[in-house]
């Protein structure tokens, strides 16, 4: 179980953050660490090399004034006044014969270096070496520079402090480090967990609806960070999930209950029938009550897929630029006998032309819903107006109105939902599909429909349609 949570945190987001912080840490920290360490080096070497060029000055005016013999003295007085561990002083000849020297005892080991010598008279300037002598862990320090064209002075200085401080430095290093490394893993892990608790809220949300509950959201902060756009995103997809699932379930229900009735009377008639019936005529009287309601199964069956195909966007619309009002004069002509008999006045107002782009067959199916509504919710002696005409801008409204039995506030925003019928139209014919497929119609071509309703006074439907962009011609 121990070795599962650790390769599962070993996998976890926050712990490769973690990981990238307290490694970027850590080398940047080597960095600036390792900038320090040469910054000082060069400048203890530097100080070093002063200090020794300062010894030939004073030997090289000690020869002037003096001679050698105030050399020699002069290089043992400052070797024991030095310690004899820590500077020593030779004078050679130009072939590296020692003809004079401090008290080497120590340093018997130094060598001499035809290199350096042959780089100091080419060059004429003096030449710095460090070396380190054997089973010895300091380091010495050794300037070979001209006191006179026949002369070469050899001076060297033990680096003891230079060797004490690498020695601190290295152990401060180690120490200073070790805690930098504890530091940015405990600070990188605490931003990264910082950083991904709202992943870690959204993850939640998911597992809690995968066991079922869709009314879980994901706990939005005020910060409006990234984390922040991801859960509102994600609830307003949860919102959306869920809206559908509830449309779906509904549809169900109702699909059930509408098939429920027609497949009911089929079988009924068809029991009947074959119960009692005797004659041909019963049973094409049977046949033909099956054709019927199979045709009114199919209607509703093709009327849910287009609804569905079309706010789903499958099939694309076959745009193309038309005559609008000259289609809402052809539904009213075509609507105008049944209205007359239903003993209904229908009046069409449209200007001569109003351009629209779109499918002409859809957006006349629509029209033809809400025209058929409106006179079979009107009693007689009411009316029925159809109206187009353009906004001001760039959309077309087309308006379906009339003085029938309306609809309850408490229905009208149901209204387009699939299936839905108000209690008033219960006893009409009809599945509840209409004016959800001319919602759906209205959508798909970038409009709106919008109703306005009073009990007892009548409704009032309004389409909203782009124009089209260039004019037709008829």
């Amino acid at each position: 179980m121990f070795l599962r949570k650790r390769i599962n945190l070993r996998n976890t987001l926050a712990f490769r953050l973690t990981l990238w912080y307290a490694g970027i840490f850590t080398v940047s920290s080597c960095i600036a660490f390792l900038m320090f360490y040469m910054l000082v080096t060069s400048f203890m070497r530097g100080k070093t090399d002063q200090e020794l060029l300062g010894q030939v000055n004073r030997f090289s005016a000690l020869l002037m004034t003096g001679g050698m013999e105030e050399v020699r003295s002069a290089a043992v007085i400052e070797a024991q006044a030095a310690g004899v561990k820590k500077v020593f002083f030779r004078l050679l000849s130009l072939n590296g014969r020692v003809f004079s020297s401090s008290n080497m005892v120590y340093w018997k080991d130094i060598p001499f270096s035809e290199p350096a010598v042959q780089e100091l008279l080419r060059d004429r300037s003096p030449v710095f070496q460090t070396i380190t002598i054997r089973d010895r862990k300091e380091e010495v320090r050794i300037l070979y520079a001209l006191l006179s064209p026949g002369i070469i002075l050899q001076v060297g200085q033990a680096m003891e402090d230079y060797s004490r401080f690498l020695d601190a430095f290295k152990g401060m290093f180690i120490s200073v480090m070790t805690l930098l490394i504890i530091l940015s893993a405990g600070v990188g892990w605490f931003m990264a967990r910082r950083a991904v608790s709202g992943v870690g809220a959204v993850t939640r949300t998911a597992q809690n609806i995968s066991a079922g509950t869709l009314e879980e959201r994901v706990p939005v902060k005020t910060q409006g960070d990234e984390i922040d756009q991801l859960a509102t995103t994600f609830n307003q997809m949860l919102d959306r999930i869920q809206t559908l699932v509830k449309e779906i379930k509904e549809m169900s229900d109702n699909m059930a209950h509408d098939l429920k009735s027609p497949v009911t009377r089929i079988r009924g008639l068809a029991e009947v029938t074959l119960s009692t019936g005797k004659t041909l005529g019963e049973y094409e009287n049977m046949a033909a009550s099956t054709i019927e309601e199979c045709d009114r199964l199919l209607d509703m069956i093709n009327t849910m897929l287009m609804i569905s195909k079309t706010e789903a966007g499958v099939d694309k619309l076959f745009r193309e630029a038309f005559d609008l009002a000259a289609l809402v004069r052809e539904a009213c002509d075509l609507f105008l006998p049944t209205a007359e008999d239903k003993g209904l006045s229908m009046t069409c107002r449209v200007p001569d032309q109003l351009p629209v782009s779109g499918d002409k067959r859809m957006i006349q199916r629509m029209l033809a819903n809400l025209v058929d509504n409106a006179i079979n919710y009107t009693p007689s002696g009411g009316a029925v107006a159809v109206t187009a005409s353009e906004n001001g801008g760039g959309n077309v409204i087309l308006t379906v109105k009339d003085t029938g039995i309306g609809i309850a506030s408490s229905d009208l925003p149901r209204i387009f939902d699939r299936f839905y019928r108000c209690d008033q139209s219960r006893s009409k014919p009809g599945i509840g599909l209409g004016l959800s497929l001319a919602r759906a119609i209205a959508r798909a071509h970038g409009g709106e429909i919008q109703v306005e309703s009073t009990p007892n006074q009548g409704s009032t439907f309004t389409v909203t349609l782009p124009k089209a962009s260039h004019g037709i011609s008829l």
